[in-house]
């Protein structure tokens, strides 16, 4: 089973992630470029195809269960995992779970943060696709596909909506399957 999606889908999809997206200059610090998906998500059709695509991911790999990176990869992964019939596992932010958790400390390109989950949801040895929306150094992605196999998941690959391909954050992420459904250079 490979992850990569079919070349006319890959297309009509990039140009949907592509109008989707929305820059906003020196956000959360100067200096960075946050990549708001708000209108794809206000735009019922897009996030819709979108949701779709990412359900098809799923379940042409294999999915027991759609992981999504808190906040946004859940906006993405939450209904892509319903569509697909599998479950959902949230990978939040530290403190908004309650204990045991698995936590996973990471670098992000301007500051550190950490990541937790409830390996009670996880059920060991099952298939997780993970989710989110931008790839830029691949710390958070890197986090949550660590945290998950510690919690005795197998990560069968890590989508998501933008790469920022200049900033290299696949090369993190080890022999991962990566699908970008568009890179920015």
């Amino acid at each position: 089973m490979t992850l990569q999606l079919p070349d006319e889908t890959a297309v009509r999809t990039a140009e949907l992630v592509v109008r989707g997206f929305r820059d906003v200059p020196d956000f959360p610090e100067p200096g960075v470029v946050f990549k708001d998906i708000t209108p794809l998500l206000a735009d019922p059709a897009a996030f819709g195809a979108v949701t779709r695509v990412l359900a098809d991911l799923a379940t042409s790999v294999g999915a027991d269960a759609v992981a999504g990176i808190e906040a946004r990869g859940f906006m993405l992964a939450a209904p892509a995992a319903e569509r697909a019939g599998v479950g959902f596992w949230p990978v939040r932010k530290a403190g908004k779970l309650p204990p045991p958790v698995l936590r996973r400390d990471y670098a992000l390109e301007y500051g550190s943060a950490s990541l937790e989950l409830a390996a009670s949801a996880v059920t060991p040895g099952a298939r997780v696709l993970v989710v989110d929306d931008v790839l830029a150094t691949g710390g958070t992605a890197r986090a949550a596909c660590e945290l998950l196999e510690e919690a005795g998941a197998h990560v069968v690959g890590l989508v998501v909506l933008l790469e920022l391909g200049f900033l290299s954050g696949r090369a993190g992420l080890g022999d991962r399957a990566v699908v970008a459904l568009h890179t920015q250079d």
